[in-house]
């Protein structure tokens, strides 16, 4: 097996220009992502939902910066959960959740690991595109 870098680097060039464009002020959620790598999987996924409607664009970045995370792991053969789920409806939450911490243990660690890497480009291309 060799080493594929997945295009981490343009996924996180085109969320990061599509970010500027819908919601300049959303750009300063990048390090909040990357710190939040940290507490699992379930933690970042939720954070969206815990911004929609209040402030939207942030939202919708955390959501985006999610989907691609979904997306490239699916091409490396782990399947992520990615539910359509809204914050009212607490029963879909926790369902969700769930789902998160029902992963094999090595899914949800080389997802992570992908997570961390796609926030550190997310950020470094914030750094250059701000």
């Amino acid at each position: 097996m060799s080493w594929n870098s997945y295009g981490l680097d343009q996924i996180a060039q085109s969320l990061v220009l599509t970010a500027k464009q819908r919601d300049g002020d959303a750009l300063n959620q990048a390090f909040k992502m990357r710190m939040a790598v940290s507490y699992g999987l379930e933690r970042f996924w939720g954070e969206h939902l815990r911004l929609s409607g209040k402030q939207q664009g942030k939202a919708d970045y955390w959501k985006a910066v999610w989907d691609e995370l979904v997306k490239v792991m699916a091409t490396a053969g782990v399947t992520i959960p990615n539910d359509r789920v809204s914050s009212e409806r607490t029963s879909d939450v926790e369902a969700m959740a769930k789902r998160l911490w029902a992963l094999p243990v090595e899914d949800q660690r080389v997802a992570i690991a992908v997570l961390t890497q796609l926030c550190d480009c997310v950020i470094w291309w914030t750094q250059r595109l701000k």
